[in-house]
């Protein structure tokens, strides 16, 4: 058995669970989430926990019983609690704003960079002084925003000299000695 698969996925107060035609929907407070599951995969909500079982030890089996597990518990506590990443973007001159949906970042290009976000993630953007320019996205799907901070974060990756650039908050960056250091 799977270690991930074969725990139950406990359901908070204000969730409910839906399985219909290989589509489990989970509505909460923050939202509705769907995902379609795999027909193999057995999906129950026995009492207050959800249960994800497979019917044969199969590779395939194995390997998609911890995968719709995980998917559906993420679905749960997005839905319950929502999830919520925060950038920072580091470099002279660079700056950030939002109106509604369209994010305005200034990046060191010759032009602002325009970004629109799809209507579920919610963005705000700080601008404190002395402090680096932050945008926090929250939304109630861990995919969808997780892509959206990935994109948001290509714009402008760290670099390893100097560090500037789009990075997560509490982000560790590999930093390399210039060629100054080299030369002793």
């Amino acid at each position: 058995m799977s270690r991930i698969g074969k725990a139950p996925i406990a359901l908070p107060k204000g969730v409910e669970v839906k399985i219909a035609n290989g589509l489990v929907s989970v509505k909460g407070a923050k939202g509705e989430l769907s995902q379609k599951i795999d027909t193999d995969i057995n999906v129950a909500v026995e009492g207050e926990n959800v249960v994800v079982t497979r019917p044969t030890d199969q590779k395939r089996h194995r390997a998609l019983h911890g995968l719709y597990r995980a998917l559906i518990a993420n679905m749960v506590k997005g839905v319950s609690e929502g999830y919520k990443t925060e950038q920072e973007l580091v470099g002279v001159g660079y700056r950030a704003s939002n109106k509604g949906q369209l994010l305005e970042l200034s990046l060191g290009y010759s032009h602002n960079v325009t970004f629109e976000l799809p209507k579920e993630v919610k963005v705000t953007t700080t601008s404190e002084k002395g402090q680096n320019p932050k945008v926090i996205l929250e939304c109630a799907d861990k995919q969808l925003i997780g892509m959206v901070a990935a994109k948001i974060r290509s714009l402008r990756k760290p670099e390893p000299y100097k560090g500037k650039g789009i990075k997560f908050v509490g982000e560790t960056l590999r930093r390399k000695a210039g060629k100054s250091a080299s030369k002793k």
